[in-house]
């Protein structure tokens, strides 16, 4: 019903349908590979609104010399005097490769836009020069596709907050997180603005409502799936060699090499 919270999916149901949708990725990829598409995914949102578990899940069981991800570090002092969008231009796809830009060039209309990183002059002439990037991508043959995790304030706190106390996921907590609980709002207008000028026809952007993770994920990768003409490529016949006979090979003593504790037989 419009307006009515949807109940969180179960685990069972989201166990099975993600194993449904990543056995079409295998597929997808193998149709990239045989077609020699390039294929970039942009995953942005904000803080906390799982974008990296969804990367994750897309890329889990893919070969990573086809579909690797972009996570790029803040640019250096260089990269700082080249025309923005060149240090993402190198990580872009050849022929029968995917792309998964885990953050893009859109920083610059979030974080560098609300932290001051960026001028005024800065900011208006990436939203000027944006959706010709992106267009001038697509006339060339790349096929892009924009995803937004939106999430709401009151999950994001406590995700936060679920982060701060977790040790295996503290390190997913970084100051700058923590500044955009008190610049919610101006996050908000500023993706209401990049949404403005850069959901064009040619790369329009996509919104996941990702309050809940799971139901965010699967809506995410089946929209990919359904969004691209792929079908399944017949795999090579591979049969497995016969072993052939001895010609005498022994192994060297044990005792002669280094072998890792066996920390497993003391549990």
């Amino acid at each position: 019903m419009a307006g009515k919270k949807a109940a969180k999916l179960p685990r069972d149901t989201y166990e099975t349908e993600l194993l449904r949708l990543q056995t079409e990725l295998v597929k997808l990829q193998e149709w990239v590979r045989a077609e020699g598409t390039r294929l970039v995914i942009v995953f942005e949102g904000r803080d906390a609104a799982g974008k990296g578990g969804t990367i994750k899940r897309v890329a889990e069981h893919l070969n990573p010399r086809v579909a690797r991800i972009a996570a790029l570090p803040k640019p250096t002092d260089r990269q700082r005097t080249q025309w923005y969008f060149q240090r993402y231009v190198e990580h872009l796809p050849a022929a029968g490769e995917i792309v998964l830009f885990d953050r893009s060039w859109y920083n610059r209309a979030g974080v560098e836009r609300v932290m001051g990183f960026c001028s005024k002059e800065e900011y208006q002439l990436f939203l000027r020069q944006c959706p010709i990037f992106e267009r001038m991508l697509v006339e060339d043959g790349i096929v892009l596709r924009k995803y937004w995790f939106s999430v709401s304030d009151a999950v994001q706190q406590d995700r936060f907050r679920r982060r701060l106390e977790d040790p295996l996921r503290r390190w997913k907590l970084s100051p700058m997180d923590l500044e955009s609980i008190t610049h919610w709002e101006d996050y908000s207008r500023a993706k209401d603005e990049m949404l403005v000028h850069t959901d064009v026809s040619e790369a329009p952007w996509y919104l996941v409502e990702s309050d809940d993770k799971r139901r965010a994920r699967l809506n995410m990768i089946a929209h990919l799936l359904d969004s691209l003409p792929y079908h399944e490529v017949a795999p090579p016949v591979l049969e497995l060699p016969p072993r052939p006979p001895s010609t005498g090979y022994q192994r060297p003593p044990r005792d002669l090499q280094t072998y890792v504790p066996d920390h497993a037989a003391s549990l």
